[in-house]
Formats: structure tokens, sequence, C-alpha cells
């Protein structure tokens, strides 16, 4: 596990949730502990390493192996108070001296994914260790080596255990990253339910998707959204976005980085808070306004009476049903306020904009037509 210093294991203000450490981060401090160790025969244990922005964690050491011109040092993740996929991952260091001129080296072992499609910040054929994490073990390494006057020529091999398995609940199938997880992190902190990895996977797959030159890509809140427009649209796998809640990352992305078109399809509940203005689609942040399904039910031709129980539905599921049986397009007029509401985001790119609205079997339940700018 990891600890640290200056109390950067304390909680964190105003949420009372305790921050992790990033895979970047304990690859980082996995690479300082072997590559010293080699030069030294010594592993500092704890080892402590500097943030990119001035944090100095230390992490105690969960494995570590020396042999003639190579040593191997390992770290256990944690995640802190987020619930991470990758919290309690081994992660593994093994670093091998190369001949002077060398540079630093990046290979991916067991359980590190390797780049096969184009879109990502690394190219084809790479392990998948993002940038900053890279930058931040070339910086380690040239300290330790500029201590022991040696010229920081290195192989370093990241693997992690059983990361192929964990990948397989993480984006990296889908965005071509095979064989196991991404080292990643930017800051080497993880910010307890900021979910920034799932929205950086967001940013990924629209990367991936016109990287591949897929012109129509659809943002879906779960599977049965998937399956859904796959037999509306046949768009093939690159081309889906599990958005999730969030459904205001696929908009501000797509908004820098346009496609010639965006469904977004989801549940009638959850798009009719899209439709109200809410681009955080999650229970704990945006709830089902049925005032709000009221005031369309009317717009729609729903009696004043119907409205009145619109309003005092239960749930955003019963306000359709009684609007269905009634004969008022209520899913319809979801849909296509939450179109107008995406378009609203876009802001003039060049994108068009259709919404699919699903009951929990995946019927359709109501659809905008394609609009844009």
């Amino acid at each position: 596990m990891s600890e640290a210093k200056g109390g950067r294991g304390a909680q964190l203000k105003h949420t009372g949730l305790r921050p992790g450490w990033t895979t970047g981060a304990c690859a980082t401090a996995a690479t300082t502990a072997a590559y010293t160790a080699l030069l030294t025969g010594e592993f500092p244990d704890p080892v402590t390493i500097t943030l990119p922005r001035g944090q100095t964690p230390a992490f105690a050491l969960a494995a570590e192996e020396l042999a003639a011109g190579r040593a191997m040092a390992a770290v256990v993740k944690d995640a802190g108070d987020d619930p991470d996929v990758t919290h309690g991952a081994l992660i593994r260091s093994t670093v091998r001296l190369l001949p002077p001129g060398s540079g630093v080296v990046f290979r991916a072992g067991e359980g590190v994914g390797t780049i096969t499609l184009p879109g990502l910040p690394l190219p084809v054929g790479e392990p998948a260790i993002n940038p900053v994490p890279r930058q931040m073990m070339r910086d380690h390494v040239a300290l330790v080596a500029g201590r022991h006057g040696v010229p920081g020529d290195v192989e370093i091999t990241i693997s992690v255990d059983h990361g192929e398995e964990i990948a397989r609940s993480t984006w990296n199938p889908r965005l071509g990253i095979l064989g196991g997880l991404s080292i990643l992190g930017t800051t080497g902190i993880v910010v307890p339910y900021s979910c920034s990895a799932w929205i950086d996977s967001i940013r990924r797959g629209v990367d991936v998707a016109r990287a591949a030159g897929r012109t129509h890509v659809a943002g879906c809140t779960g599977s049965t959204s998937e399956k859904t427009v796959v037999t509306e649209y046949g768009l093939p796998e690159d081309a889906l976005l599990d958005m999730g809640d969030f459904a205001g990352a696929v908009l501000k992305y797509v908004r820098r980085h346009p496609v010639d078109r965006l469904t977004i399809c989801g549940g009638f509940a959850k798009l009719s808070k899209l439709a109200a203005g809410h681009l955080d689609l999650h229970s704990a942040r945006s709830q089902v306004n049925k005032q709000f399904l009221a005031e369309l039910a009317r717009e729609g031709g729903a009696a004043e009476s119907l409205a009145a129980e619109v309003a005092e539905a239960n749930t955003g599921l019963a306000a359709l049903q009684s609007c269905t049986a009634a004969g008022v397009p209520l899913g319809d007029l979801v849909a296509a306020r939450a179109r107008d509401e995406a378009l609203g985001v876009l802001r003039g790119a060049p994108v068009v904009v259709d919404v699919i609205c699903i009951d929990r079997a995946g019927n359709v339940v109501g659809r905008s037509e394609p609009a844009g700018p």
C-alpha cells in the first residue's frame, strides 16, 4: 500500500474522502526503486517520488527482486476512496541496463496493453503507458542516474498482475488497447468520484472513432441503449461511446472534435434530465423533473387532468405510460427537447444530432428528427 508525506493521505477538504494514486504514480515509484537497486544493490523502501504538481508521496514496496543487469520492484495501487477497478492491483516495474546512448525504452509486460488502433496519444504498436507517466519515469530515472554519475540508459517494462482480466472492465478493448490495462495519470493523484478516468475514456473513444473514419457516433447510457443504436443504424463497436451519465462530456468534446452525426440514446428518465438542461445525468446530481414533464405534456396536447397526473407521477416511466395511454407523445417531446439542449451545448459545431429514448427493455419510446446548425 502507499502512504504519503505531508498529509497527502489525509481526507480531501469538503468531501471527507481519501485520495489515492494513479497507476502512473505507482509505476514511477516502482521504477525509481528498481533503478536505484540496480545501481546500488539496495531497494529504497518506502520510495519517494515527486508528482507533476510537486507533491512527494512515499510508497511501500510489495515485492522486489535483484538479478544481474536488472531489478524489479512492485507497488500495490491504492486508489483511496475512489471505486477504481485497479484499486489493489500490483504494479511491477522491471528495469534493465542498456548500452550508452539508448535512452529510456518502454515495454509492455504482462497485464499492460498495447495500442492497436490510431487516434490515441501514442502510436500503434506502443505500450499503453501514457505520455505523462512516461515523462515521470524518465524524470526520475534521470534524477537517480545523476546522483550516481551514470547516463541513465534503461529499458523499463511495466506489468500489472491480472491486468488483462481487469482490463475487460474498462474501455480498453473498445479503444483497441489489447492485452491489458493502460498506465494512466496526469497529476499522479486519484480524486475520489471525480470520474476523470471515465470522461477521459469518452474523449479517447471519440478520437479513435474519428481516426477510424467514423462519421456517425452514438453516446449511449448503457449496454441496452448500445444494442438499440446498433439495431437502428448498424454502427460498429468503435463508433459507440459508453457515456454513462456524462452527456456533457460527450457534447463538449464533440464540439471541439466534430463528427458529422451524433446519436444520443438512453433511458427515457435519464434523457428527460438532458431535456431539462442537465448535462450530468446521475441520480445523485440531477433528478427527473415531473413539473417539466407536465409542461411538455401540455405542449403535446395533454388535458390539464393528464398534466396534473404527470406532475404527481411516482416515476418518469409512470408519467410516460400515462401519456402513451392518452395518445400524447411525451417520449418524442422529450427526445426533441434533449436534442435541442444538445445542439445548444454544441454551439454551432457542424454536427447533426438525433435522440432516441428507450424503456428498460430496450423498446424505443421516443425519438427526435435529426437536426443540426
